[in-house]
């Protein structure tokens, strides 16, 4: 268990110096320049599509290589952490429809459209937080409110460090255009 916390203490520390390092990178040189095939794009939606697939397959996999189940836990958390997830996708599409339109129309945005946009994302991150306080008792009623909590910790714990990685691909609003 440790050693899972000292990897887990090095992947945040390192995911942080590279946000620090791009953000620093953002500020000294502006906005990133188009790419040699002239997509308009900060991040294009392939990007985007392959990064949520293979988040989702992690998370599982970190999910359950964390929260220590019985077999009889394991029968009634995992269809319900299936449910949670297809739920999690819709409210998690709206987020990732907002950072493409943000890319598409990077270096463009009008101070009402980059309000906008930020306002839709805080709107999915209240979002993720109602689904998870659904499932909390319903969690805790299938395998007990410690482990309810757990998974609770886990599942943000993942996503902040998603929001991180995510958030440092993207370049700050006020960097456009200067």
């Amino acid at each position: 268990m440790i050693v899972k916390k000292q990897f887990a203490i090095a992947m945040a520390a390192g995911t942080w110096l590279g946000c620090a390092a791009v953000a620093g990178a953002q500020t000294a040189a502006g906005p990133p320049a188009a790419s040699a095939d002239s997509q308009p794009h900060v991040i294009n939606s392939q990007e985007l599509d392959m990064l949520r697939k293979d988040i989702r397959s992690q998370k599982k996999q970190l999910m359950a290589q964390n929260l220590k189940l019985t077999d009889q836990d394991a029968t009634k958390f995992w269809p319900i952490y299936d449910q949670y997830t297809a739920e999690l996708v819709k409210i998690n599409n709206k987020k990732y429809a907002t950072i493409q339109k943000y890319a598409d129309e990077f270096g463009t945005l009008t101070d009402d459209q980059a309000m906008s946009l930020i306002k839709q994302w805080l709107d999915v991150d209240t979002a993720v937080s109602q689904l998870r306080l659904k499932y909390l008792p319903i969690v805790g009623n299938a395998i007990g409110g410690k482990k309810a909590a757990t998974w609770a910790q886990l599942d943000r714990r993942i996503q902040s460090m998603i929001d991180l990685q995510l958030g440092s691909r993207l370049p700050l609003a006020q960097g456009q255009g200067q």
